[in-house]
Formats: C-alpha cells, structure tokens, sequence
C-alpha cells in the first residue's frame, strides 16, 4: 500500500512540472505562443524569439550589400476595366502606362498575412467590396517572405517589404500624381505589420489611412511600437482586433481600436484553441462593413472595458469600417456581433440613425477542430492593464519628421481573473455574451461635414442587398 502511494506521488509530482511552466507562461510578456506550418504553435521565450529574429535579419542585410532578392514583393493592379484578373505592375513608367492605373481614381494596397499570397480572402474580398462603390486602382501585394515555413523569417522580413511597397507608393505620386490623401492600406495579421511599415517609410507625404486586421502580436513587443503598426504611422489608423487571447494584441494599436464581441473570441467558432478561426473574422468584419456599413459601437474608456463588454448602453455613432472613421473615430470601442452572416447588428443602409436587429444571436453548427496533440496553454498576449494609450488621440496630421516615443510599460498591475493562463480545457467560447447589452438606445451626435456618401447611398443600397447573404470571405 505505502508502495502504491510512493508511486502516486512521485506521478502527480512529475505531471505538476509542466502545469507549473505553463502557467508561468504569459504570451507577450516573456515570450510568444509562436504560429508553425501544419501543427500547433510552440512556445518560444523572449532570449529564444531575440536569437532567431536576429539570425533571419541577417538575411536582410546580405540582400542589401549583394543586391540579392531574397525578399521579393509583386504588385497586381485590379480596376473595374480589370475586375478578376490583375496586371502584373512595377514602379517602371512602362509598366504603369501599360496598366489600367488611373491616378484620377483613390489606391488600396491590400496586404496578406503570414502563409498566404495576394489571391487570398482579404485581397479578394476588400477589392470586390470597394469596387461596389466605384473604381479604385486596387493593388493586390504579394511578398514570397511571407510564405516562409519560419513564421521568425516572415517577421524579420517586414520591414524590408513595407520598404518596397513605399518606394511604389513615392513612384506613383512622383511619377503620376497619385494622392495621398485619398490611399489607403489594409493589412490583415503580420501584413498589418508590412501595412504599417509602408506608412512609416513613405518619403512624398503622410499616407491617409492604414488599416490594420487583427495585426499578428506573436514576436511583436507592444512597447516598441517602432517595430510594428503604430497609431502614428498615418494621418488615421483604424484597428479591428478580434484574438487577443491567441494571435493578436490585446491592447490598442490603432487611433480608433474596434473590439468585436470584446476582442478574444469571437461567436460561432466553437473551441477555436488557436485562435484561427477569430483571427480571420477580422477580414470577414471588415469587408462586411464595407458593402453594409452595419457595425455599431459602444466608445469605451479603456480597452478592459471593451474586452469585458463593459462600456455602458448607448452606442455611439462611430461604425466599425466606415470610411468616415478618419475624421472623427478616437479611442476604444465594444462592437456586439452576431455568431453568422451578416455579422453587423445595424441595419443595410448607410444612413447615420443605426436601426437594431434583435439582439438574440444565431449561433453557427460549424466549429473549429482544435489539434488533439496540443499540450501547451492557450496563450495570451497581455496581462499589464491600467496602461494610457499608446498616443495622444488627435485628428490633427502628424509631422513627417515627427517620430513618436515608445511609452513606458511598467505598470505591472494584474487585471480580472484571467490573469493565470489557461489550459486549453479551460477555454471557451464566449459567444453567449457577444448579444447586445440590455437597455441599449442610440443617441445621435452630429455627423462629420462633408457626408461622401450621400450621392451613392441609393445604389449601394441596392447592391448590399443583393450581397448580404453572400459569403464573405470565400
């Protein structure tokens, strides 16, 4: 008998190990939950993650001094003369001139996150949803480091991309007068990052509007913000964040920070234990908002009131997406979803008066298989609350020499109880809580001058309709 319970104490003394180095496991803190190619993410600490950035950053340095493309980035220009099938473009007069770029009608550079290419859901489905309102000069990036099997080698590589995306962008306005003041680029995961370093490096101007898809926090240190999408990187910078808990940031990254459903999980991806399925919901939102406008939000104090869903019962006038953002969006806001298409509580229109739609949510059947073989907790970016944002919030354009200072994160206050980080099993959707709070009424404030939208509200209509129960992100 004494044998037996020697046996059982030596057993329960070995398995407590690996509980105990996982909860002191803090993703973002001392390290990173870092995304790998077919299997689970691996846990990697700040002197490990520190190592390798350094070691793949080389690679940066030798395409530099040998004159070597070991980073390349291929332009596709799509318009509506070329809607489905994009021109192959390079920062060549040839080339442009050979093109359908028309430098009369408003640029979007779209960027691809880790693992994928231009032809992927949030190329594709944020040009068809522009093109419902006009023609644009839609400009599709492809970076081939972003499809490295080494998620290290495709952070290391971002900066050197954005570097060539702005020097397309300086050609562009120099060459054919293409405004700034009416670009924009959207990022989604680490291309939010590539989005950012575009902004930042861009020589004829300061770029309008960047925006930035749930950008990817593994790897990424919150308190540089001079190493990734910072909310100073354009004249606006608009941030949709929905896995704080996994693959994204927690805390705000853009001037105006959109937390759908509280930001972690997202409804109707069942056990999403890698955050997959809540990451990409960012483009599914964001293209939602484009054609239907229909995502109302609650303006929160803090980005912990946003994530508990705490930010009173009125909403605000501020839409999720809106192209209006720019001018008047500041701060962090709760967005309540709902778990199907069309993911937006507010009506099909683009009038500035948000109508409700009852506030039960429609779950969905499909969930998301998390990997039988995962052992290690689901990380979690951030634990320091009670933290000012990153930047003063102010519509007023920065300067272009202006570079902004890295605030100090030092509080160490730990917030709510999901201080400790959790197994796997302990995860759970929270897809209940994302209904519309109580007692919600909306209270009008008076809209921006210059309403772009009233010459087409009629039309757009028409075509929202016929795409509402489309898929989004095919």
């Amino acid at each position: 008998m004494s044998f037996i319970v020697f046996l059982t104490v030596c057993v329960l003394a070995v398995s407590a190990l690996p509980l105990e180095e996982q909860t002191t496991r803090i993703h973002g803190e001392n390290g990173w939950y870092v995304p790998q190619v077919g299997v689970d993410s691996k846990w990697m600490s700040m002197e490990e993650a520190e190592g390798l950035l350094e070691a793949y950053e080389t690679l940066n340095t030798i395409e530099i001094t040998q004159r070597l493309s070991l980073n390349a980035v291929d332009f596709y220009l799509y318009t509506q003369r070329n809607p489905t099938k994009g021109q192959l473009i390079q920062a060549t007069k040839e080339s442009i001139d050979e093109s359908n770029f028309d430098a009369a009608n408003p640029t979007r550079f779209t960027i691809h996150g880790w693992n994928s290419n231009y032809e992927d859901g949030v190329n594709r489905g944020v040009r068809d949803a522009w093109f419902l309102s006009g023609d644009y000069n839609m400009i599709a990036v492809d970076w081939s480091r972003g499809r490295s099997l080494e998620y290290a080698s495709s952070v290391a590589a971002v900066p050197g991309a954005g570097a060539k995306i702005a020097r397309l962008v300086d050609f562009l306005v120099i060459e054919y007068g293409m405004s700034l003041e009416t670009l924009e680029v959207v990022g989604f995961s680490l291309g939010a990052h590539v989005a950012g370093f575009t902004a930042k490096q861009v020589s004829t101007g300061i770029v309008r509007k960047v925006v930035g898809l749930d950008p990817a926090s593994p790897l990424y240190k919150y308190e540089k913000p001079e190493k990734r999408l910072s909310s100073d990187d354009a004249f606006y910078v608009e941030t949709i964040q929905t896995s704080g808990a996994t693959l994204g940031f927690s805390k705000p990254i853009g001037r105006a920070a959109f937390y759908p459903n509280g930001g972690k999980f997202q409804p109707g991806c069942g056990i999403d234990l890698t955050g997959t399925c809540a990451h990409t919901r960012a483009v599914s939102y964001y293209v939602e908002s484009l054609r239907l406008n229909n995502f109302p939000t609650i303006k929160c104090e803090s980005y912990e009131q946003a994530q508990k869903k705490d930010c009173g019962s009125t909403y605000s006038t501020v839409k999720m997406g809106n192209s209006e953002n720019e001018f008047f969006a500041v701060g962090d806001f709760y967005v309540p979803v709902n778990g199907q298409s069309p993911y937006g509580l507010g009506d099909f229109n683009i009038d500035d008066t948000t109508t409700l739609q009852p506030t039960t949510i429609v779950e969905e059947t499909t969930t998301t298989t998390a990997s039988e073989e995962t052992t290690t907790t689901t990380p979690r970016e951030e634990t320091t609350t009670t933290t000012p944002r990153e930047e003063t919030t102010t519509t007023t354009p920065r300067e272009e020499t202006t570079t902004t200072t890295p605030r100090e994160e030092t509080t160490t206050t730990t917030p709510r109880e999901e201080t400790t980080t959790t197994t796997p099993s302990e995860v759970t959707n929270d897809s209940s809580s994302a209904a519309t709070p109580p007692g919600i009424v909306t209270t009008p404030t008076p809209a921006p001058e210059g309403d772009k939208d009233n010459g087409r509200k009629t039309n757009i209509y028409i075509l929202n309709l016929i795409f509402v129960n489309a898929t989004i992100n095919k």
